[in-house]
């Protein structure tokens, strides 16, 4: 049987990651829009765990690559599976999370196929039979409605802005093996290292707190952690603290870092530069905290306190604190 919708499903140590999760409510979406079903592909040393979950998410059929040297991403081995997965499956529309890796995986996978690659995407329906999305153009200023046919195309769906379905407790899935043994890839991931189980990948956070060149040097960007820690939240910073070496690039947010869009956007004196406004201005709220009234982030934010960071964060932190203490 032929499927309409072919979700790549990324996975970290064997649990999937939550762009991934929204991927597949999408593909779901997407699918039954299309008068069709969906299918999953899952890449890594064991997937039978992941495919268990792709299934309770929507998927009637997984295709499974599994294999030592896949754990971890190779660019070759995954995009020959979701290739081979999409031949298989006979699907038309191929939808990933663009995140690191699937931006990375989409516009090989794209080129693979001759199909149409549509980045970003930050809408996606099927309306009269064609594929119409919406993605932010021009550091997103402006946004673009696009029109295509739904069966040769890889859509990359921007994290946080698609919501997570539901699961079906003991749905099952068709199980199809993939053999990708026959590719050989120039580079894989060897290892990640991450900042530490209690941080929060901005990428992936539902609440973010940045930091801009207003905190003044590095001594002061704990301001920025201790809110974050008491909110739940990531932590966030502009190019120009990233640059200076406040903090590790892994926390910039813009044009040259990661685009995000989280439920709540705090910005502590950040000025509001469009490379950064590039990288945030999707979040569905976004609270600005700047001393100089005239910033350009309080043209974009949804609620502004003029005053000092200084002043500002340490009282947020604390009534922050108080409330999530009564609760």
């Amino acid at each position: 049987m032929a499927h309409r919708v072919l979700v790549f499903v990324e996975q970290r140590e064997g649990t999937i990651k939550k762009a991934s999760l929204e991927a597949l409510a999408l593909g779901a979406r997407l699918a039954s829009e299309a008068g069709g079903t969906m299918a999953a592909v899952v890449v890594g040393k064991d997937p039978a765990p992941l495919a268990a979950e792709a299934a309770a998410r929507g998927a009637a059929a997984v295709y499974a690559a599994a294999g030592d040297g896949l754990d971890l991403y190779a660019t070759e081995s995954y995009a020959a599976a979701v290739v081979r997965a999409r031949e298989q499956s006979g699907a038309g529309m191929v939808v990933l999370a663009a995140s690191a890796m699937g931006k990375d995986l989409a516009p090989r996978v794209a080129a693979r196929l001759d199909a149409n690659y549509l980045p970003e995407v930050t809408e996606a329906a099927i309306e009269g039979g064609r594929l119409v999305v919406s993605r932010p153009q021009y550091a997103g200023k402006a946004v673009w409605k696009l029109a295509t046919d739904p069966e040769k195309v890889v859509i990359a769906a921007r994290p946080n802005v698609f919501p997570v379905g539901d699961r079906t407790e003991g749905a099952s899935a068709e199980t199809v093996a993939l053999d990708v043994s026959d590719v050989t890839p120039r580079g894989r991931v060897v290892d990640f290292h991450t900042a530490g189980k209690d941080t929060v990948d901005v990428a992936e956070a539902e609440m973010i707190v940045s930091g801009g060149r207003g905190l003044k040097g590095p001594e002061h960007f704990p301001l920025v952690f201790d809110l974050a820690k008491a909110m739940g939240a990531g932590v966030g910073a502009s190019r120009a603290v990233v640059d200076a070496g406040w903090i590790d690039h892994d926390h910039q947010v813009g044009q040259t870092g990661k685009t995000v869009s989280p439920t709540l956007y705090v910005a502590c004196g950040i000025s509001g530069a469009i490379q950064h406004l590039a990288g945030m201005r999707t979040s569905k709220c976004i609270v600005a905290i700047n001393k100089d009234a005239d910033a350009p982030i309080f043209k974009i934010a949804d609620y502004g306190i003029v005053g000092d960071v200084f002043e500002v964060l340490p009282k947020l932190t604390e009534a922050v604190k108080r409330v999530k203490g009564a609760s």
